[in-house]
């Protein structure tokens, strides 16, 4: 059985791709305008924790795939460039706007036919909104899941929360989406290393 993860997207259009856009000093810039740079390198940037954290334990435990803003699902090791950044910044991540969904779901419905009966597709992202969680259901059904301690958690706890595990080599448990608790009390604090 595989695990394919989707990964919910950075702010493309947040300060700090801001600051990567405008750099002249960054070596991360430096590269993505010369040949271009790991997109989801890029995107741990932008989002820092939250986005290490998914990007760790998607690799160590199966295939990663990141929800993009105008793109659909990419390869966490596509090369992106400037020019892909700045795209992704004019595309609202909201499934009301084409310009993101469309692509979302086209994607996604090519991920599911090459899915064999056992392999399970796991988001990794907030579950409380219909952003992506909406085509993204359309498309998976009962067959999108989610880790259940995300339920209550903030995306800095998910973040470490999943770089523990990824270090540790100890997978969460999942929980369908559909139907699932999306809201919840906020679980206790991650203790110290």
């Amino acid at each position: 059985m595989r695990t394919v993860y989707l990964l919910s997207p950075a702010n493309c259009a947040g300060t700090r791709a801001q600051l990567l856009l405008k750099s002249r000093t960054s070596p991360l810039t430096e590269r993505l305008a010369n040949g271009g740079a790991p997109l989801g390198e890029v995107f741990a940037f932008m989002s820092s924790l939250y986005f290490r954290g998914k990007l760790a334990y998607a690799t160590r435990f199966g295939l990663a795939y990141v929800i993009t803003p105008g793109r659909g699902l990419l390869p966490a090791d596509v090369l992106i460039r400037i020019e892909d950044l700045r795209q992704m910044a004019t595309v609202e991540v909201d499934e009301a706007v084409p310009a993101f969904r469309e692509p979302l779901v086209r994607d996604a419905a090519t991920l599911a036919r090459n899915l064999s009966a056992e392999d399970r597709v796991v988001l990794l992202g907030s579950v409380a909104t219909a952003k992506y969680v909406g085509p993204l259901l359309d498309v998976f059904g009962e067959r999108l899941h989610f880790p259940a301690t995300f339920v209550g958690r903030g995306d800095m706890s998910r973040g470490g929360l999943m770089l523990r595990c990824a270090k540790a080599g100890t997978p969460l448990d999942y929980v369908a989406v559909r139907g699932a608790v999306v809201h919840g009390p906020r679980p206790p604090k991650l203790g110290k290393r």
